[in-house]
């Protein structure tokens, strides 16, 4: 006769703490989705933010905003194009090197001079287009606290 005891789950045991965890996601699989959104938002603001410090010490070296045809990409090579920089940073304005894409992997819309001040900022959001509600909205450089 056999003396040794068999260890480990019957199927029971695992068919239950399967249940358990399908019962946990489906409760808290939505809260986390929804706060995707709000960290993408979030990040957009904050993107923005660091934008405008970047044009703000691109004004400063230089006495202007880059244009609309230059874009943000003023801001990490010196244009060749247009109104040309005369004092512009050999390492650029931006930390990285690059100017980053929104949250949702497009570039951002720079309008100079901008119909809210002197530039502006946009990033069309989750679906991409202009306009919006809800998680479609925009996020733009005039409306971020």
């Amino acid at each position: 006769m056999d003396t040794r005891k068999q260890k480990g789950f019957t199927f029971i045991e695992i068919l239950i703490v399967v249940v358990i965890i399908s019962i946990l996601a489906a409760i808290i699989g939505p809260r986390l989705i929804g706060r995707t959104y709000e960290a993408r938002k979030t990040a957009a603001k904050q993107q923005i933010a660091n934008l405008e410090t970047a044009l703000k010490l691109f004004k400063i070296d230089n006495g202007f905003y880059p244009s609309t045809d230059q874009g943000l990409e003023a801001l990490v090579s010196k244009p060749a194009t247009g109104r040309i920089p005369t004092r512009f940073r050999e390492e650029g304005y931006l930390e990285k090197k690059s100017v980053p894409l929104d949250p949702w992997g497009r570039p951002y819309v720079y309008i100079s001079p901008g119909l809210h001040g002197d530039y502006d900022i946009i990033s069309y959001g989750a679906d991409g287009e202009e306009g919006g509600e809800g998680n479609d909205a925009d996020i733009t450089s005039w409306t971020i606290e």
